[in-house]
């Protein structure tokens, strides 16, 4: 087949302008762009062209969507699939490219900022401290789509690094009971984050493990919301932090030597790492 290429591009989070400019730019010359519009804020569709086809595919199914971007490569240059976050978390990727390939359409992947990453831009929290956690896993709760072995939320939360928890807001009761089990205190902070970076819709709930849940119930929060569980969230308020190594007065590497009268790191290459 002959035709366009259709492009995976991640809107972002929510905010229009979170978008990349590749994506920003593909939208503005693209001759049909189909949007998650349950998702995606219809902002984004202002910078399409004039006779640029656009549809919503909230009530399509994945067939309807695969036949959808066929049909328009083959009459234009490029097809956007706008997608929320980054097309390859969570996002229906794979399924919607294995029929694009077997049509012989070209296809190409934009990322995106994940929700997770907006929603601790938005609360101002780290996901990673020096000698607190250097460790993110991005996961849900078990729902309709079962989890495969050695993934539960209880097994992950084992580590006690952070959980960025997607797709779970109506679930708390078993992030809360996943925590627990996994030895997490009921005194440990979580924070929910909805709509993170939606202009004038975002919420943030700060809690516990014992309560977030009663939290989120009382805010009405049921859906488009992030959970994230860590040992490093409130560290901002923190009396005492330990610091990052790679900005040490103390420590040389290939960028910066040591402050005279410091002791010195016998590394001259050091990663440019914390």
């Amino acid at each position: 087949m002959s035709g366009g290429t259709v492009w995976f591009v991640g809107a972002g989070p929510g905010d229009p302008e979170l978008i990349t400019v590749k994506g920003r730019a593909l939208i503005e010359r693209a001759g049909a762009i189909l949007f998650a519009g349950s998702l995606v804020s219809e902002a984004a569709m202002r910078w399409a062209p004039a006779g640029c086809v656009i549809a919503d595919s909230k009530d399509m199914t994945l067939e309807q969507m695969s036949a959808w971007l066929i049909i328009q490569a083959g009459r234009c240059q490029t097809v956007v699939r706008l997608q929320t976050g980054d097309p390859g978390l969570y996002g229906a990727l794979i399924e919607l490219v294995q029929p694009l390939d077997a049509a012989g359409v070209p296809i190409a992947v934009v990322p995106g900022v994940s929700s997770a990453m907006a929603s601790a831009a938005t609360a101002v929290e780290s996901l990673t401290l020096p000698e607190v956690t250097q460790t993110v896993i991005f996961t849900r709760v078990e729902g309709r789509t079962p989890m495969p072995e050695g993934e539960s939320l209880e097994a992950l939360a084992a580590h006690h690094s952070t959980l960025c928890i997607f797709l779970s807001i109506t679930l708390m009761g078993r992030v809360a009971a996943a925590l627990t089990a996994a030895g997490w205190s009921p005194d440990a902070p979580v924070v929910v984050v909805h709509k993170a970076s939606w202009p004038g819709e975002e919420k943030i709930i700060r809690g516990t493990v014992a309560t977030i849940q009663g939290l989120c119930r009382d805010a009405k929060i049921v859906s488009q919301s992030m959970v994230i569980a860590s040992p490093t969230l409130g560290a901002r308020h923190w009396q005492t932090l330990a610091k990052s190594k790679l900005y040490d007065a103390s420590f040389t590497h290939k960028f910066r030597r040591a402050s005279t009268g410091l002791t010195t790191s016998t590394s001259q290459n050091l990663p440019e790492t914390t």
